[in-house]
């Protein structure tokens, strides 16, 4: 007779279901393209047609930068196998070229991504926030407290202590 307490040792591992058999995804395989020749003469057919030119202008008057678009099309041909990592990387400056030549055929205005201007996130969240609550600060008063930030940071001691070291 089983004893309804023991471990069932037959039964699946837990997080079985959500494996495959190494070799069985198509980025696991050898690549279909060896060289960037050869993966760039796959790009070009597809970026020269129709719809895909169609879609990629949508996506760029949008506001999608260039380089996420570029990104997103190697990343996206890396997991269907047509090549590898590498040769998608050395693939990136092309594309990215490809793609902003089609926007400027087309005369349609596009973020490239590789603007300056890592600040314009807060700089947006405060328009937004002086929008929402009325309130426009003066420039004065931006300067005074990015000066105050300044001293701020400058008067920190960078901590130099590990783990185990004594609290001054």
């Amino acid at each position: 007779m089983l004893d309804p307490t023991a471990p069932p040792f037959s039964a699946p591992i837990p997080g079985e279901a959500l494996t495959a058999e190494l070799g069985s995804r198509p980025w696991q395989q050898p690549p279909q393209y060896n060289t960037v020749e050869e993966a760039l003469d796959y790009y070009l057919p597809r970026l020269e047609s129709d719809e895909v030119t169609n879609q990629l202008l949508d996506v760029l008057e949008m506001g999608i930068p260039v380089t996420t678009i570029a990104n997103t099309m190697q990343l996206g041909s890396v997991m269907e196998g047509k090549h590898s990592v590498d040769i998608g990387m050395l693939l990136l400056p092309v594309l990215v070229e490809l793609i902003m030549l089609i926007g400027d055929k087309a005369g349609i205005k596009y973020a490239t991504g590789l603007e300056e201007g890592t600040e314009m996130r807060s700089t947006l969240i405060d328009l937004a926030v002086s929008k929402f609550t009325g309130e426009d600060e003066d420039t004065e008063e931006k300067e005074e407290v990015a000066e105050k930030e300044e001293t701020v940071e400058e008067e920190e001691e960078p901590v130099m202590a590990g783990l185990m070291s004594r609290n001054k």
